[in-house]
């Protein structure tokens, strides 16, 4: 279906591709995978022909349509929110929409003359319309917008309303209504809950056509893809399989090259100190030559290309009272809407508590009145003793200031820290060298999200309340926080939509759903195993 033949592509002095090729066939589902910046986006416009490249060809057999999801949704006002999927559906709405203009056409007495023409017209547009299913497109839209958590009434609201993360789910919504041949889904994990992306997985999995995708989710990855196309140094490899099996073939790869390399050096080894031995000695001039001429025909082995990994060791974190936190008979509504009547928890220390729930089920609410950040209207919270609380919120990325720079920042929360103390701090979270004294302001989300960890852990609190902590963060850093909080001594009470996250870190769960709350002992594992299910929203 889509071709990349010897592709090459530079943006400025960055050389993106050098000579990459890759293939989508119909039924194939592949994961791009790359650095942040080694060029997965700019696949992606190559293939919808928003960019071309300085060389190569980019082929996208005839007739096939490709539909294409990316972070940039533009503007969306004005219609209601199934109206907007719908004018996204490619021939279907632009049928749709002739024949609402015939409609009206054909009520409109001053037209009377065209009458004949018009009927004709109308049968043609029509059959077109039928033949397209047509007449099941809202249906099919509203089916996918309550896939990704829309709700019913909202979908009759105007889509100007929503926050960007809610259009970023009617932008796909959009393109996943638009059944092309070939779907190209730039992180299409950002911005969904864990329901709506378990969704997803399986609307995926039953897609006929080709897929390409970029996600950060390592679990989503595993389920859906099928072939792994990695961007490394402006080289295009595929290997066969999903996310994990990419991961272990790349490490034997580097394995079996770092072998390589050391015989290939310890021969090169041998010959030089033989050459440099004899080269005086007129007995040996024709072995010495000999082995020359043999040295520069050899083509030498590159050592593997390493990974820079991510790692953090938490300092010890202060002991606190081994009741940690406890809410009595908290009560609190927003309006009419009432989030908790007589809600009762004890947290003790070393609990790690994940809260699972559908939207609005008080999930961020609770995680605010454990940081304190909003009062409860009936009850106390009370934080035990010896408690040092951190508080990581979705607004949190907002509080940095712009003009200062990523160091600045750290310096003045820490300005009896060393410099050598926080640029390793800053090289752990992912700013080493010059990416240490970046502005604030040219920050990606993903880089505000790793400073404010990075701020908070540095002088660690020993109970962490995180509200969707991994939302903007890349797999690495993911996976180095992972690592980090696993060794973590405090207390834990978190909202994640990772599943890995939440397997690797929990050992409570706290379910939310219609006024209800249930404890699970056992983590986030133990939970889907007793109740059969991944989230409160899935039956």
């Amino acid at each position: 279906m889509i071709r990349l033949d010897s592709v090459c592509k530079q943006h400025g002095k960055q050389i993106l591709f050098l000579d990459g090729s890759m293939s989508l066939f119909r039924g194939e589902r592949i994961g791009l995978v790359g650095p942040n910046g080694s060029g997965k986006s700019t696949i992606f416009r190559m293939i919808v022909g928003e960019e071309e490249p300085d060389a190569g060809q980019v082929m996208v057999d005839r007739g096939v349509v490709v539909g294409h999801f990316s972070q940039d949704v533009g503007e969306m006002r004005g219609r209601s929110v199934v109206e907007e999927t719908m004018a996204g559906a490619g021939a279907v709405s632009e049928v749709a929409s002739e024949l609402h203009l015939l409609e009206h056409a054909l009520a409109d007495p001053e037209r009377a003359d065209e009458l004949e023409a018009l009927v004709e017209r109308f049968g043609q547009v029509q059959a077109r319309f039928d033949e397209l299913d047509g007449y099941a497109l809202e249906a099919r839209a509203r089916e996918i917008l309550a896939g990704l958590g829309f709700r019913q009434d909202v979908m009759d609201h105007d889509v100007g309303s929503l926050s960007g993360g809610w259009k970023m789910r009617v932008a796909l919504a959009r393109i996943l209504l638009m059944r092309p041949d070939a779907l190209m889904l730039d992180e299409p994990t950002n911005h969904l809950d864990i329901e709506s992306i378990i969704w997803l997985e399986q609307f995926l999995k039953g897609f006929a056509g080709g897929l390409v995708l970029t996600s950060h989710d390592r679990e989503f990855m595993n389920r859906v893809v099928t072939k792994i196309v990695e961007i490394d140094g402006g080289e295009l490899t595929t290997y066969s399989g999903d996310y994990d099996f990419y991961e272990r073939q790349r490490a034997i790869a580097e394995v079996q090259q770092q072998a390589q390399y050391d015989r290939q050096q310890a021969m090169l080894a041998k010959e030089k100190a033989f050459i440099e031995r004899f080269k005086a000695r007129a007995s040996h001039a024709a072995q010495v030559q000999s082995r020359v001429k043999k040295l520069d025909k050899i083509e030498t082995v590159d050592p593997p290309k390493r990974r820079r990994t991510l790692e953090f060791a938490f300092r010890q974190a202060p002991r606190s009272g081994d009741d940690v936190l406890r809410l009595a008979g908290v009560g609190k509504t927003y309006g009419e809407r009432v989030i908790y009547e007589s809600f009762d928890l004890l947290i003790r220390r070393r609990e790690r508590w994940c809260v699972m729930g559908v939207n609005g089920a008080g999930k961020t609410t609770l995680l605010k009145l454990a940081a304190a950040a909003v009062t409860p209207d009936a009850g106390t919270v009370t934080i035990g003793a010896s408690v040092k609380l951190g508080y990581f919120a979705q607004h949190a990325m907002e509080q940095l200031v712009a003009t200062e720079t990523v160091m600045s920042t750290l310096q003045g929360a820490f300005p009896l820290a060393t410099i050598g103390s926080l640029k390793s701090l800053a090289g752990a979270f992912g700013f080493s060298g010059d990416d240490a004294d970046k502005s604030c302001r040219v920050l990606s989300g993903g880089e505000k999200a790793r400073l404010v960890l990075a701020r908070m852990l540095y002088d660690p609190p020993n109970l962490l309340v995180l509200d969707e902590p991994t939302n903007h963060l890349d797999m690495a850093t993911k996976d180095m926080l992972v690592t980090a909080l696993a060794d973590f001594d405090g207390t834990m009470l978190f909202v994640s939509h990772d599943r890995r996250f939440l397997s690797s870190l929990s050992n409570r769960v706290l379910e939310l759903s219609s006024g209800n709350v249930a404890c699970y002992g056992g983590g986030y594992t133990e939970y889907v195993a007793q109740t059969g299910r991944e989230a409160p929203g899935l039956s």
